[in-house]
């Protein structure tokens, strides 16, 4: 079954025909020569851009060209994953313009000589399919990453069909005496270090082998990386040092396994907008699918999931590219030079210490993000309609993840679309500090945790005749703010709001005028507000109340002169010692289970520190003895204010007798379980 989501924040829903009807509009309104004053929509797949033509890498995804949707591919029992990869790398850390960790296969050897893992041969032989090629015998280890966890249940190694050893011995009875495999579903970074270290799991451990057909089997589960490693054995004791008499000449690996990967990746090529824009909410239109007896049907409780991360930009190029100089400091260039005229470092798939040696002109230098121009990728977007927390950019890149949770179950991408409208500045930048410290030494603001501490927000925008401007400014503090003042102007005349919305988030301002290119375009907002995690980030959008344009975030910049910040961020003091939990505070040391709305529940009022994150809490009660006689679960809940209640009965709602308790809250944290716990009377 096909399902969208619903489109203009749930309004309406449509079927697959009207779908396509309704994409074939936007398409015509997009392409239309309009004043595009209006919020719009920009298309990817269905109607609009081809996803197998946009593509600038793709790990295990498969294209339906005619109806132009995406998948994972499928793996069936008898196939060699190997061969569903191409591109394969015989370093160990390429250091290839747009190497992306994950998004190309890797095959490397290393043994005690080749310290760097790189070959002496030609690594994709091993996965070509061709066991008529092959390379010569090499006493060391094999690194097989195929870029994803795959579903996996059996290895192979597979000697040469044809040819003939120095020592006269046919190559396809040339095989390797003794090995160990293990394998890794995902990395922790040792897999990268130099010398052999064993991986996770080990699936053999082979100490005499003579067979030259060799299919180790192993228990289905989500492989990425292969480790292969020569033993030493007995017949490599009766050999020469001739190299040449070493055992075990490898034609072909195979990896082979049934089902999709835990993770399919698209990533799609700079696509140009037409025109700068501001973002709004992102949709999409997918089907669940499942194998069934050999056959995919759709499905509605499938363990799979899509993920989207986007990034945008003013231009068409998210890189700085530099080269080194005379002096061995580093300059920007242009790709074109960077690509064709620079040259790669020597050992630049060596080590770090190795790629700083050669430092010469005419030396590619480093690649480095052009934070100026081009967003960060955004959080991982999981449900349709979502809001896209990107600044404006006229340039896109997508990256979709499919992921799953089941070898049988899948996402199958439809298409997806977000919404775009003018921006309402060029640009407009903010910056944060305390009142008090309003050019921190230091360069960044701290607060002490929990407590209210009043802040200096200042906006200025950058405008064009073009721009409409705004007259809105929304800040999200992550907890409930007390607003105190606005100030407009280079000299902080302090004005009366039209309106002021506060909630547990944040607040907005309704400014007296439109900011644009005529007006004084510096805001200053004066708040107070309580920080209860280390690090927060005070992000800003600006609205235009008299118009239906998207919102447009604020972006970290030099806004005054007067704050020196530069940035949203917020930062807790540090401390030794971590205390989750902050003033605690109960209604009454009694309840009275009676109904007649007096102390008929028991509140515990506090206030969460640290947590990244929402926890589960759980309500405890214990009686006089310390028994625990109440512990169940109390919801999620966050950083900030928070409270907990208790009706007086025990876990299956059975009121409890008379006496004196013991209640409260417990969370598990990093660092083990947290409880507080109150002594509290039942009477009734």
């Amino acid at each position: 079954m096909t399902f969208i989501e619903n489109i203009k924040g749930g309004f309406f829903q449509l079927n697959r025909f009207s779908f396509y009807c309704f994409l074939n509009v936007i398409a015509f309104l997009f392409c239309a020569v309009n004043a595009f004053s209006q919020i719009q929509y920009w298309v990817m797949g269905g109607e609009g851009y081809q996803w197998e033509a946009s593509d600038s890498s793709n790990v295990m995804i498969k294209f339906d060209t005619e109806k132009n949707i995406l998948y994972p591919r499928y793996f069936s029992p008898e196939e060699n994953i190997y061969l569903a990869v191409t591109d394969w790398s015989e370093l160990r850390n390429p250091q290839k313009l747009g190497f992306v960790d994950g998004h190309q296969p890797r095959l490397w050897f290393m043994d005690g000589l080749n310290a760097y893992g790189t070959s002496y041969f030609d690594s994709p032989l091993y996965v070509d399919g061709d066991r008529a090629t092959y390379n010569t015998a090499r006493d060391g280890f094999w690194t097989i990453d195929v870029g994803v966890p795959v579903p996996a249940f059996q290895f192979a190694l597979y000697t040469p069909t044809a040819g003939t050893r120095s020592d006269g011995l046919p190559l396809n009875k040339d095989a390797v005496p003794a090995f160990e495999i293990t394998v890794a579903e995902e990395s922790d970074g040792s897999i990268f270090e130099l010398g052999y270290n064993r991986l996770p799991t080990v699936i053999s451990n082979m100490t005499r082998n003579f067979d030259s057909e060799v299919e180790i089997d192993f228990r289905q589960q989500y492989v990425r990386f292969v480790r292969f490693n020569r033993n030493q054995s007995l017949i490599d004791e009766q050999n020469t040092t001739d190299s040449n008499t070493i055992r075990g000449t490898i034609s072909e690996f195979a990896l082979r396994g049934e089902g999709v990967p835990k993770r399919a990746v698209y990533r799609s090529k700079i696509l140009p907008i037409g025109r700068e824009v501001n973002f709004g909410r992102l949709f999409w239109s997918a089907r669940m699918m499942r194998m069934v007896d050999g056959e995919p049907v759709s499905v509605e409780d499938g363990e799979a999931w899509l993920e989207v991360e986007m990034r945008t930009g003013r231009d068409d190029d998210p890189n700085i590219y530099n080269e080194f100089t005379d002096s061995g400091k580093e300059f920007p260039v242009s790709r074109d030079r960077y690509e064709k005229v620079l040259r790669d470092r020597e050992g630049a798939y060596s080590t770090g210490a190795i790629l700083q040696a050669d430092r010469r002109p005419g030396i590619r230098a480093s690649v480095q993000d052009d934070s100026d121009n081009w967003s960060f990728w955004s959080s991982p977007l999981l449900k349709s309609g979502s809001t896209i927390d990107l600044r404006n950019g006229s340039f896109l890149q997508l990256q979709l993840s499919l992921k799953s949770r089941s070898f049988f179950d899948w996402i199958e991408v439809d298409s997806l679309w977000f919404e775009i409208s003018n921006p309402l500045a060029e640009r407009v930048v903010g910056e944060v500090a305390r009142s008090d410290d309003p050019q921190p030494a230091r360069g960044f603001t701290q607060v002490n945790l929990g407590d209210e501490t009043e802040f200096v927000y200042d906006l200025r925008g950058y405008f064009s005749e073009s721009h409409g401007g705004f007259d809105v400014v929304r800040i999200n503090t992550r907890s409930r703010p007390n607003f105190i003042r606005l100030e407009i102007g280079e000299f902080y005349e302090a004005v009366e709001p039209i309106k002021i919305v506060t909630n547990d988030s944040g607040f907005s301002v309704q400014l007296p005028n439109h900011v644009r290119q005529s007006n004084d375009n510096l805001i200053r907002l004066v708040f107070s507000s309580a920080v209860y995690i280390q690090a927060v980030s005070f992000e800003a959008e600006v609205y235009d109340s008299s118009s239906d344009l998207l919102p447009q975030p604020v972006e970290p910049g030099n806004a005054s002169d007067v704050l020196s910040t530069n940035d949203f961020r917020v930062l807790a003091a540090t401390t030794k010692t971590i205390n989750y939990a902050h003033k605690i505070r109960v209604n009454s040391g009694i309840v009275t289970p009676n109904g007649d709305g007096v102390n008929d529940e028991w509140v515990m009022n506090y206030e969460l520190l640290f947590l990244p994150y929402p926890i589960v809490v759980k309500l405890v009660v214990f009686n006089i003895e310390g028994k625990n006689i109440v512990r169940v679960d109390a919801g999620l809940q966050e950083a900030g204010l928070q409270q907990i209640r208790w009706n007086g009965r025990d876990a299956d709602s059975n009121l409890l007798s008379p006496g004196l308790y013991f209640a409260g809250f417990e969370l598990q944290t990093e660092s083990g379980n947290v409880r507080h716990v109150r002594p509290v009377g039942i009477t009734y």
